[in-house]
């Protein structure tokens, strides 16, 4: 079967609800993403608001820690994500079963039992308590041994001790997630899953990341979970797929999952930083993306433009107090409907952010986001 590409950004923009926002809970929207980047989580908040009709940042904060609906966790690749709370086991089940290929240097290298420790030193310290990093810190020190805290992990111009390298496999293990927060303060706490089994859980993944971004490759979901390419095609060849080609590539989709929206892409929306992993990481070819000038502008971690469904510039946006001041590059013209629906993304990312915004176009001036 042949997909074009202008059918693939109309099913994409479907799948992710940037056609149309849609009323379900937030929860749902996180599972029909395959899991949300919440390394900044004000993103994040605007991300899934603008997914949501009627959401604000208040809203995903409540799914978070008052519904406990969410999860803020070490997700795929090893950094934050949001993940549907009851979903939690099958990626604990999955996330646990990627291969490790990171080699670390001497200095941060541990003996499997020594890894084993520590993780059991935080699941304990963690069971039915928040602690902050520093609590933590003493906590697995006091449980493991000094060798846990020798300051010798390089980061942000300062040393960490040595468990901290552990962090996201214990989040991955179960034994660790984000808790409310303490102030400004960040909290850790127990998730309370257990994993389910790893096989049952990497094709349920599999299944997931297609749903969101299928059409798509076993190599390209290699990349989402950060794993080794023939382990990706090996878990792809245990599915019931369906092969497609786009644009002459050839790519998959859960069997029989062939639909596609009878409207081509429509809309102006702007997505906040990381949204590409949420939204672009599945697409290809990068150039189709990101056409024109926005295949060398458009670089690293910005906020993005997205005009019927490809990248059409950059933005950024800055508060101060109940103020918002959005500035929006587009580095192709905007028509008469774009620019009304330009306005009315504006007016939403306002809303969401619970600020007075104000649109200025122009050229953007500050670099992506670390």
């Amino acid at each position: 079967m042949k997909l074009t590409w202008n059918e693939v950004c109309a099913r994409r923009l479907a799948r992710h609800h940037l056609t149309d926002p849609c009323d379900l809970p937030m929860a749902d929207v996180v599972r029909d993403l395959a899991s949300t980047h919440a390394q900044v989580m004000s993103a994040a908040e605007l991300g899934l608001g603008l997914r949501v009709r009627g959401a604000t940042r208040q809203t995903v904060r409540d799914a978070l820690w008052r519904d406990r609906t969410l999860v803020k966790t070490y997700g795929p690749r090893g950094t934050v994500h949001l993940l549907p709370a009851e979903d939690l086991p099958v990626w604990l089940g999955a996330l646990e079963a990627v291969p490790n290929t990171v080699s670390w240097p001497p200095i941060l290298r541990m003996t499997p039992e020594q890894e084993n420790a520590i993780i059991e030193a935080i699941r304990d310290a963690l069971e039915d308590a928040e602690l902050t990093i520093d609590e933590l810190d003493d906590e697995v020190v006091g449980r493991t041994g000094p060798y846990a805290g020798e300051r010798v992990m390089d980061a942000f111009q300062t040393k960490w001790p040595r468990w901290r390298r552990l962090m996201h496999t214990a989040a991955h293990r179960g034994a660790l997630s984000f808790g409310a927060g303490r102030g400004r303060k960040v909290t850790y706490t127990s998730p309370g899953a257990q994993a389910a089994p790893a096989g049952e859980s990497l094709e349920q993944v599999a299944l997931w990341y297609l749903n969101a971004y299928g059409p798509a490759t076993p190599e390209r979901f290699a990349h989402f979970m950060n794993g080794p390419r023939p382990w990706a095609r090996e878990i792809f060849s245990r599915l019931d797929l369906t092969e497609v080609e786009v644009e002459g590539e050839r790519a998959f989709v859960a069997a029989g999952d062939t639909g596609v929206p009878v409207e081509p892409a429509r809309g102006v929306r702007l997505l906040p930083y990381f949204d590409h992993y949420s939204y672009a990481v599945g697409n290809f070819p990068r150039e189709l993306l990101y056409p024109g000038p926005a295949f060398e502008r458009v670089r690293g971690n910005f906020q993005t433009l997205v005009v019927d469904g490809v990248v059409a510039g950059l933005w950024h946006h800055k508060r101060s107090g109940k103020r918002l001041d959005v500035t929006v590059e587009a580095l192709t013209p905007l028509d008469r409907r774009q620019l009304a629906e330009l306005e009315e993304q504006v007016l939403r990312v306002g809303e969401i952010l619970e600020a007075a915004p104000s649109l200025t176009l122009g050229r953007v001036t500050s670099g992506s986001h670390a």
